[in-house]
């Protein structure tokens, strides 16, 4: 295949063996992991866990990305499309509210394969770093149920500098109004559990609280109140070679940094969660090791 999926729009070759693109990834499935987790929102993880598919390999490449290993590094094993489809329902058969596809946007063909071919009974999650393509988006209309987009970035400079990626803010946001034309208002099953809409996640980065102001006013003004949910997250851990490159980056949040956005998002009134700065550990990373592959 020739690959316009993402933002990027670099046009590579990418055949069943291998792939000369920015995600690096052939045309082929790569997976990392796939099991249960229960570190999502609440409403995702439920009591008994959602079904993650950690997919290899990444178009955006983030220098502060906690899954090095896998968006960096490119560790996974290929799959075929029927293997994919048996991952899935053994997710489900181990008790998976529902199949959450993580790091999907360079994989796009291969979900929308899957899931044309192999439905499952589950709502299916399109977890994503947020720089997805409109058009790639609409191909899947009526297949994802929810959207977990990341916003990282509404400026054009950060975003270049972390994520050699200056049209980020652009681009998230059509992809983000995309989402949210296709599900409509969050909905939730009688347990609570989110059964369709979109939650968006914003990562606040040291020394970037102004950033993280800027992405919940824009979440304000955009949406309607019971519209969309917001996850504000504490979760940043330094990782790999950041002290000399990005030395700005090279530390944990302040207590006071993420006080002030929680307080922030409080008086915006927006819906949603916010981590407790415990998440900001190892371990809440889960260990890529092809499990359940």
């Amino acid at each position: 295949m020739i690959c316009h999926l993402c933002p990027r729009n670099c046009g590579a070759l990418r055949t069943p063996q291998q792939g000369q693109g920015v995600c690096r990834m052939p045309e082929t499935p790569v997976l990392a992991r796939a099991a249960l987790h229960m570190w999502e929102e609440p409403p995702i993880s439920g009591s008994r866990g959602s079904g993650t598919i950690f997919f290899s390999g990444c178009s955006l490449g983030c220098v502060f990305c906690q899954n090095e290993k896998i968006s960096h590094d490119d560790f996974g094993r290929a799959v075929s499309l029927d293997r994919l489809a048996q991952i899935c329902d053994e997710l489900i058969s181990q008790g998976a509210h529902n199949i959450n596809f993580v790091n999907p946007t360079h994989y796009a063909h291969v979900v929308k394969a899957l899931l044309e071919q192999h439905p499952v009974s589950v709502p299916v999650v399109w977890n994503t770093g947020g720089y997805d393509k409109v058009e790639t988006l609409r191909s899947l209309e009526g297949l994802v149920d929810i959207y977990l987009p990341d916003l990282k970035y509404l400026d054009r400079e950060t975003a270049r500098r972390y994520s050699a990626a200056p049209d980020y803010p652009e681009a998230a946001v059509a992809a983000i109004q995309e989402m949210v034309r296709q599900t409509g208002p969050c909905q939730f099953d009688g347990d609570g559990l989110l059964t369709r809409g979109v939650i968006i996640r914003h990562l606040v980065l040291p020394g970037q609280v102004a950033q993280a102001k800027a992405v919940m006013d824009w979440v304000a003004r955009e949406f309607a109140p019971g519209t969309v949910l917001f996850s504000l997250m504490s979760q940043y851990t330094p990782w790999g070679d950041l002290a000399g490159r990005y030395p700005e980056l090279d530390r944990r949040l302040r207590p006071g940094e993420m006080r002030t956005t929680q307080q922030y998002m409080g008086n915006l009134g927006l819906a949603g969660f916010t981590q407790e700065r415990t998440s900001a550990r190892e371990e809440y990373t889960p260990p890529f090791d092809l499990t359940g592959l």
